[in-house]
């Protein structure tokens, strides 16, 4: 696997994954998130969204057909998924229920923030274009960023204070919002082509 190698399309599938998980544009989600669950565990967060993308890069086509679901439909579960998280952040409210602490670090930050549905399906795409061994070095690559900025909530939390994290967050909660109902529409319309014939 190792003479597959190649510096340019680790950069390449790198920089890809970096801007579908877009961890940086986040950043106001994780703090706000860091305030609802008052800790989230960086380690566990990091390594289970990585082992997902890895895991998903090999058997992902296999796991879908096996429970009869195709990649539209889970990109449209993931996208609901981001859409209640983002009208939790622009309305204030609350629609998931407080649970204990650890409960943030898988979901929602592992799955769907870190490693949701565009993100895998993303890594599938790379597939056909790429070694694995490329791909999985831009996986890790991206993790170990992933890592570093949940590490940094508390002090990204202290720099920015809380009324600009509130402005922040009224922002990427609209993004987000609408990178769920692209997420949501594009799927749905993929799904209904293939399953209504004119």
């Amino acid at each position: 696997m190792f003479e597959f190698f190649s510096l340019k399309e680790t950069l390449t599938a790198t920089m890809v994954l970096f801007a579908v998980i877009d961890i940086v544009g986040s950043i106001p989600i994780i703090v706000s998130l860091k305030q609802k669950f008052g800790h989230i565990e960086s380690e566990k967060a990091a390594v289970v969204s990585g082992i997902l993308m890895i895991a998903f890069l090999f058997i992902g086509n296999k796991i879908l057909k096996f429970i009869g679901v195709d990649v539209n439909s889970f990109a449209i579960a993931g996208a609901f998924v981001i859409f209640i998280i983002a009208v939790e952040m622009i309305l204030g409210i609350e629609i998931q229920k407080n649970q204990e602490a650890k409960s943030a670090s898988i979901v929602p930050i592992a799955f769907p923030l870190i490693a949701g549905a565009g993100t895998l399906t993303t890594t599938l795409s790379l597939r056909a274009e790429y070694h694995d061994i490329n791909i999985i070095c831009g996986i890790v690559l991206n993790t170990i960023f992933v890592y570093l900025v949940l590490k940094s909530a508390n002090w990204l939390e202290r720099k920015l204070g809380d009324g600009t994290l509130q402005v922040l967050q009224k922002v990427f909660g609209i993004v987000l919002l609408a990178i769920s109902i692209k997420l949501f529409t594009a799927n749905f319309a993929q799904l209904f082509s293939t399953y209504v014939k004119f």
